[in-house]
């Protein structure tokens, strides 16, 4: 009985070589590209935390310096944060935060600079949303109306539509295109919600146009 059984192990362990032979590099490669897989999630995740553990410490840094009203040192700091962090949501808060201070401070330029790269860079649509519209405001200050416009045009996030509408109206009448201002201000006011205290804002602009809004669309607003 026991040479059967040798037998019969001996049968079945020349199967499994001969299995492993056709297969074994296949079953191999399979189970390494899946622990590679998982490890690279792993890898991943842990990375990403890191980004943004090491990003937030930077970035009390560079509160720090907005907080002291320091253009310059809040510019330093940013830069470092867009290189080494672009990816975090602290380096594009930190680009409109610098952006803010530089302006204040006379800094359009550097202003600019850093709106820009949000514009181009940031990875979430509010921020480039509002990275464009702060960029419209400082080219309707230049009196550079085409490039407003440009800025403007780019906003895609839904959420900002109005707000877009808005600062194309402006745009528009600073240009001297006062029909197509009160096409504007007509389409944001109508999208806005009329909860919105900045939509009375745009009711005085129709108003101070002739064009005060109908009492019926005045009811129509619908929250977004």
């Amino acid at each position: 009985m026991a040479s059967n059984l040798d037998l019969q192990e001996q049968e079945q362990l020349d199967e499994l070589k001969a299995f492993w032979k056709q297969y074994g590099n296949l079953i191999t490669w399979g189970l390494t590209l899946v622990l590679g897989g998982f490890a690279a999630f792993n890898g991943w995740n842990y990375w990403q935390r890191d980004q943004g553990t090491k990003a937030a410490v930077m970035y009390e840094e560079f509160d720090k310096a907005v907080q002291a009203g320091d253009a310059d040192q809040a510019g330093r700091v940013f830069s470092d944060l867009k290189e080494r962090y672009a990816r975090t949501a602290y380096a594009q808060q930190a680009g409109l935060q610098a952006a803010k201070l530089q302006a204040d401070k006379g800094k359009d330029e550097a202003a600019q600079a850093s709106l820009t790269w949000v514009a181009e860079q940031a990875t979430d649509d509010e921020y480039k949303a509002l990275a464009h519209l702060r960029l419209s405001a400082l080219l309707l200050d230049k009196k550079a109306y085409d490039d407003a416009l440009k800025q403007v045009d780019a906003i895609k996030s839904p959420e900002f539509a109005a707000l877009a509408d808005d600062r194309r109206g402006d745009i528009l009448l600073a240009s001297g295109k006062k029909d197509d201002a009160v096409k504007a201000y007509l389409a944001s006011y109508k999208a806005m919600s009329d909860q919105l205290d900045y939509r009375r804002i745009v009711e005085s602009k129709l108003a101070s146009l002739g064009a005060a809004p109908e009492p019926a669309a005045a009811a129509s607003g619908v929250a977004k």
